[in-house]
């Protein structure tokens, strides 16, 4: 036999389970509506603005050499970016030090030193670049002997 609870108590139970719905959908309501949404405070709204559309390319390079041959040293590393990444990239870039892991086309578990570039350029400027990006990935794979050269590209806002 349910327990029938008095009047009161299901009205009460009724008034809170409406109440927490409307505030749990409320966030999405207004989501959904667009223009109508409050308005944001004056603080977030302008550091959401801050800054130009750009995209943020990734490349990591591996040093050690699939034939068995010396490893890319630094000094090899950086004339390579002077020769190959530099002309094209001249407003600047990040060069970082790694350590990485991947799987080789043997199935092989390699773990080796490695370096992440960084390129920003505005997005406005992607089809430019990505030939350049793919000529870079493709000039140290060749130059060293590797299988590959991992790239990621991620929208973002700089401000310089």
């Amino acid at each position: 036999m349910p327990i029938r609870l008095p009047l009161t108590t299901r009205t009460r139970v009724a008034v809170a389970t409406a109440g927490l719905l409307i505030a749990v959908g409320a966030p999405t309501a207004y989501a959904g509506l667009g223009e109508n949404t409050p308005e944001a405070p004056a603080a977030a709204t302008a550091q959401a603005a801050r800054g130009k559309a750009y995209v943020e390319t990734r490349l990591f390079f591996g040093t050690e050499r699939p034939d068995g041959g010396p490893a890319v040293t630094d000094e090899q590393f950086m004339a390579f970016v002077d020769a190959e990444v530099t002309p094209d990239f001249p407003a600047g870039l990040t060069v970082q030090n790694g350590r990485g892991q991947w799987r080789d086309q043997n199935g092989t578990i390699e773990r080796e030193r490695s370096y992440e570039l960084i390129l920003l350029y505005p997005a406005s400027e992607a089809r430019l670049h990505d030939p350049h990006i793919e000529d870079i990935r493709e000039a140290y794979r060749k130059a060293y002997g590797q299988e590959s050269v991992a790239r990621l590209d991620e929208p973002t806002r700089a401000d310089f």
